[in-house]
């Protein structure tokens, strides 16, 4: 059964940071999307074309850098990149009834919720889902981790009878993510000693308890609570990234657990194992894709493997970085149409049809 309506959805983005640019260059060959906006936080990009910011050849589209053009421009959906909301955007786009589909942290707001509270002592979730209601819009958070990785790990306990733990796993070298604020928050070249680290992962992380909330409302599971869990790598030399630097004994890979607890056992958990460098003590063994585990009858084990386009070089930072940037940014450029159809308020990936994870066959 096909959706219908071939003609394009007109996509205003925000940002041009590693996400954006990526987005902008794939928004080109998509189908569905038709590229009508681009918003900019830093002032030195705007009035610029948004194909130079993403290093390609001029699209006739400059970058703008309010939310009155954003509500001017009147698109269908709102595509948000950044790497940290911007929560006053949300409301301001959804009132005037635009839909959002985000790749920042976010997934249900029980981490914006507990770390970045509203001013009122009213939840995120209900502020933002009034506002969608209100503008009669949809939001929709989503990526590669967290996000299809999760729902990977649903549609693979279809055919298990009885499951006793689902358990996500995210195995991958982040050294591709070249965000050094990123890295900063969440506490990656500081003493692998320093007391602060496990909360700076853990706040800094907490969207992935997100995750776990949103497997568990798919499953019809109760949980207790969410506990975090974590190990640290430290470097055993100074490593110089190019973009980032990790001294010796600083943090350079850890190991991550968000566990969903009921009556004291663990039935769902994510995982995030990740190496800036494997010159890490302890260090893991990377595997370079994400992991579905489910203990049950019977027994699941799945690898999500990604590999380059033919003829592209992995040796070359930049066409490793594109990867990582296109698998977690694609997610939600393919959700839109089921988005802009779904009913307004917040929404997540088990309330979206099937459709809403299916990819675009080339041109």
């Amino acid at each position: 059964m096909n959706s219908g309506n071939t003609t394009p959805a007109r996509v205003f983005q925000v940002a041009t940071g590693n996400v954006g640019s990526e987005m902008i260059r794939r928004i080109g060959a998509h189908p569905d999307l038709e590229l009508v906006g681009v918003h900019c936080y830093t002032p030195e990009k705007v009035g610029r074309d948004v194909g130079e910011l993403a290093g390609i050849a001029p699209v006739g589209i400059l970058a703008t850098g309010t939310v009155e053009e954003i509500v001017a421009a009147k698109p269908d959906v709102l595509t948000f990149h950044g790497v940290f909301p911007d929560e006053d955007l949300y409301l301001q786009v959804l009132e005037a009834g635009i839909n959002i589909v985000t790749t920042a942290d976010w997934i249900i707001g029980h981490h914006r919720d507990l770390n970045h509270p509203h001013p009122s002592g009213r939840s995120w979730r209900e502020i933002l889902d009034e506002a969608a209601k209100a503008g009669g819009a949809t939001f929709y958070g989503t990526g590669m981790n967290p996000g299809l990785n999760q729902i990977l790990g649903i549609v693979a306990s279809a055919d298990v009878a009885e499951i006793e733990n689902v358990t996500t796993i995210e195995s991958v070298d982040v050294s591709c993510h070249h965000s050094a604020e990123t890295w900063k928050e969440v506490g990656y070249g500081r003493p692998v000693d320093d007391p602060a680290l496990p909360g700076m992962l853990r706040k800094y992380t907490e969207v992935f308890a997100d995750s776990v909330h949103m497997m568990a409302d798919a499953f019809d599971l109760e949980l207790d609570e969410v506990v975090f869990d974590c190990e640290l790598g430290a470097c055993t030399e100074d490593v110089d990234l190019g973009w980032y630097q990790l001294p010796a004994g600083s943090l350079g890979g850890s190991y991550i657990k968000y566990l969903g607890m009921v009556d004291g056992v663990s039935r769902i958990e994510t995982h995030l194992e990740w190496q800036m460098t494997p010159r890490t003590e302890p260090k893991w063994d990377i595997k370079g894709c994400y992991i579905t585990m489910i203990k049950g009858d019977p027994q699941i084990y799945n690898k999500h493997m990604i590999f380059p386009a033919p003829g592209v070089d992995l040796s070359d930072p930049e066409d490793f970085a594109s990867i990582g940037m296109t698998v977690t940014g694609l997610p939600a450029l393919n959700s839109i149409r089921s988005v802009i159809a779904a009913p307004p308020g917040i929404v997540t990936s088990a309330d979206l049809p099937l459709r809403t994870f299916a990819g675009r066959f080339a041109k």
